[in-house]
C-alpha cells in the first residue's frame, strides 16, 4: 500500500498529514483558512489521493507558516509513499478549462526542484488568504519533493477561477505521475537507474 503519515512540529505550526496515493479522493482537510482547505479538498478530489490533514498554525500572526508547512508535508508524505519511485509514470501533464479561464499543471518526478509558476491575479486575497501564498505552498511542495513543477494561467478574469484551475491541473498531473506503469512496474522510471 502506497501510504504515508508525517508529524511536523515546530514553534510556528503543528502539522499532522496522511494519505494514500491510491485511494478515491477523500479529503478531511483542516488548515484553520477555508479558501485553502478548499484548494486542498480539490487537490484530493481530482488526484484521487486520500488525505487526512489537521494543521495548528499561528494564523495570528499570519497565514504564512500554516501554507508553507503544509506544503511541506503533503509533498513529504507523497514522496515518502512512493518510495524508490519504481514503476510510477513520473511524468503528468493536465489543462484545465474554468469558465473564462484555462491553466496548464506540468510535473516531473525527477529528483530536481524546480518551480515555475505564472500566475497573475488581481487581488491580494482570495477569502481571508494572501494570493502571494499560493506561490508559498507550491514552491514548499517543490523543495521537499524535489520535483520540477511548472503551472501557468494562459488567461482569465476571476481570481477564484484562476487559482481554481491551476489546483485542479496540479491534481490531475500529480495524478497521473503517480500512477503505476504496469509495463514498468518494476523499473524506476529514469536511464540513470534512480530518481
Amino acid at each position: 500500500m502506497r501510504k504515508s503519515e508525517v508529524k511536523r512540529k515546530t514553534n510556528e505550526t503543528e502539522v499532522v498529514c496522511s494519505v494514500n496515493l491510491d485511494g478515491v479522493g477523500n479529503a478531511n482537510i483542516n488548515t484553520g483558512i477555508g479558501f485553502f482547505d478548499h484548494m486542498l479538498e480539490i487537490f484530493s478530489h481530482h488526484s484521487l489521493i486520500d488525505i487526512d490533514l489537521k494543521v495548528v498554525g499561528d494564523i495570528h500572526v499570519d497565514l504564512h507558516h500554516t501554507v508553507e508547512d503544509t506544503g511541506y508535508a503533503i509533498a513529504q508524505t507523497i514522496i515518502n509513499s512512493l518510495g524508490d519511485k519504481r514503476g510510477i509514470k513520473r511524468f503528468g501533464f493536465f489543462y484545465v478549462p474554468m469558465d473564462e479561464c484555462l491553466s496548464r499543471c506540468v510535473i516531473d518526478f525527477s529528483g530536481r526542484p524546480e518551480l515555475v509558476l505564472k500566475i497573475d491575479l488581481g487581488l491580494e486575497k482570495i477569502g481571508e488568504m494572501d494570493t502571494e501564498l499560493f506561490y508559498e505552498f507550491f514552491k514548499a511542495f517543490v523543495n521537499e519533493s524535489k520535483c520540477n513543477l511548472h503551472i501557468e494561467n494562459f488567461y482569465g478574469k476571476n481570481n477564484h477561477h484562476i487559482i481554481e484551475s491551476c489546483f485542479k491541473s496540479f491534481a490531475k498531473s500529480v495524478r497521473f505521475a503517480v500512477e503505476i506503469d504496469n509495463r514498468i512496474k518494476d523499473i524506476i522510471p529514469s536511464s540513470k537507474g534512480s530518481l
